[in-house]
């Protein structure tokens, strides 16, 4: 399904019937890898998944966005189905989103319940080799991005944002590149305490991606929150491992 939101065509999943529940999948990602929980969820809420701008099937952002950008759009998209009271399930980028947006001080509706999955938005610590090879590859941008050195290697400077660079970061176009370093680089830890909402936190024991020590400080930092771990399940729990996530989210959300 389409709806223009914020001048942008999104492409959307809308399944079942009952309260709202909205689905925010991660960086890289679109709304397809939530199929297993669209169909568990849709035999008793009204499930919605968009492909946020830049992913799946919808168009990227006319410009680059900031992590605010994302959560405006996600508000607006919210409130284009008319309810008053909504469940929220982010993952990893898509829980980015919905910490910052839980945060603000009020929203056109409520939220009931939010269900962060293998969530970003704490800043990993840094090494000091960190700062010099950031330092380093700053330099070589620098250096390789002057026109006569592009005229006369055309590949070295793609080359070396491949090689520095995170693999979400290569594969993106150069406009979501750009979102992605305004993205990343902001810490969230600091609007964890003004989350008002319960909110389950459910992590895979081996994410290599978003560790479960970002998880616990969640749980610890966010008024009304709680910790389901689940041993042998990385980034993507409910894909490792369905079944327990599945059973996590039945007695959570009251499904028989």
């Amino acid at each position: 399904m389409h709806k223009i939101v914020e001048g942008i065509e999104t492409d959307y999943i809308d399944c079942g019937e009952g309260p709202f529940v909205f689905l925010l999948h991660g960086w890289g990602s679109n709304k397809e890898l939530f199929a297993p929980l669209t169909t568990l969820l849709s035999t008793k809420y009204r499930v919605i998944a968009p492909d946020l701008p830049g992913f799946g099937k919808t168009k990227e952002p006319p410009d680059n966005w900031d992590l605010g950008s994302y959560v405006d759009f996600v508000i607006r998209f919210i409130e284009s189905f008319g309810s008053e009271r909504v469940i929220l399930l982010g993952h990893s980028f898509g829980g980015r989103i919905l910490i910052k947006m839980a945060s603000r001080s009020s929203l056109p509706f409520t939220i009931d319940k939010m269900i962060l999955t293998g969530s970003a938005g704490i800043l990993p610590k840094r090494s000091a080799g960190y700062y010099v090879r950031t330092r380093l590859y700053k330099m070589g941008k620098s250096f390789l991005g002057c026109a006569p050195v592009r005229k006369v290697f055309p590949n070295a400077l793609p080359n070396l944002q491949k090689k520095m660079g995170s693999s979400d970061y290569a594969a993106a176009s150069p406009v979501m590149r750009s979102v992605f370093v305004r993205v990343v680089n902001e810490d969230l830890a600091p609007l964890l305490p003004k989350i008002k909402e319960e909110v389950l936190l459910v992590w895979g024991e081996n994410d290599m991606s978003t560790p479960l020590a970002d998880g616990i400080q969640m749980e610890r930092e966010i008024p009304d929150a709680g910790l389901a771990k689940i041993a042998g399940a990385g980034h993507y729990a409910w894909l490792d491992q369905p079944h327990i996530f599945a059973s996590i989210l039945k007695s959570y959300l009251k499904i028989n």
